[in-house]
């Protein structure tokens, strides 16, 4: 089943007298439960691209559709709401609150919502992610794999349809990125998310079921695990 969809998308910068096609024309559509990455050098529109799907930036034109409700077509107040319930975000800094200890900074955007936390649901992912142990630490207290770890737990925690990650694992060591690869993998299928991440790294893209590679804010290659066959 089809849970996002980017149909005909375009952005465009002014840089001097230049016209930067930072996203130009793309059309793609995910399934739900699988892990998309997409590929591309720095400059090839990629970081730009999952601001637009995530809502964190308006397209020029084209359409992104999550879950069956279209955010480009949203107002201010009412995509904040959606992303926020919606949408879960994994940075390459983890983005973590310094003065808010491990379990505060989990159920977060929960508390944002004016929800109450799914306590028994937190404890199984942070068990699932090895953190189970931490809830009264702060992040300075953290070594970067456990911030990551803590980082992948709130995003999971409000149940998103989508888990949007930005380069999760670029301020981390070779052994480190593939456990964090791993552990999104496992957390992926373990709590049936679907996973979009953007990354330079190639080898780590090949973990994905799929790979979209983007080159000059184009598609140039788009190839599922399975067959390895060109889509």
């Amino acid at each position: 089943m089809e849970i996002l969809k980017a149909v005909h998308l375009k952005k465009y910068y002014e840089s001097g007298e230049t016209i930067v096609k930072a996203v130009d024309d793309i059309s793609f559509s995910i399934e739900k439960g699988s892990f998309t990455a997409i590929v591309g050098t720095s400059g090839s529109g990629k970081t730009t691209l999952l601001n637009l799907i995530g809502g964190l930036d308006y397209a020029d034109s084209g359409e992104v559709i999550v879950d069956g409700h279209s955010i480009l077509k949203m107002k201010e107040e009412e995509l904040t709401i959606f992303r926020r319930r919606n949408i879960g975000f994994i940075f390459q800094n983890y983005n973590l609150v310094s003065v808010q200890n491990v379990y505060k900074n989990i159920v977060l955007p929960i508390r944002l919502d004016g929800n109450r936390p799914d306590k028994e649901y937190i404890g199984h992912i942070c068990d699932v992610l090895g953190i189970e142990g931490k809830m009264d630490r702060y992040p300075n207290q953290l070594s970067g794999g456990q911030q990551q770890r803590v980082a992948i737990a709130r995003a999971l925690a409000a149940k998103p349809a989508v888990l949007l990650a930005d380069e999760p694992t670029g301020n981390l060591d070779s052994n480190t990125s593939a456990e964090v690869i791993g552990l999104l993998k496992m957390t992926g299928k373990e709590f049936h998310q679907t996973i979009v991440m953007i990354t330079h790294n190639e080898a780590i893209a090949q973990l994905a079921d799929r790979v979209i590679h983007l080159e000059d804010g184009k598609i140039v290659g788009d190839k599922a695990k399975e067959g390895g066959q060109e889509r």
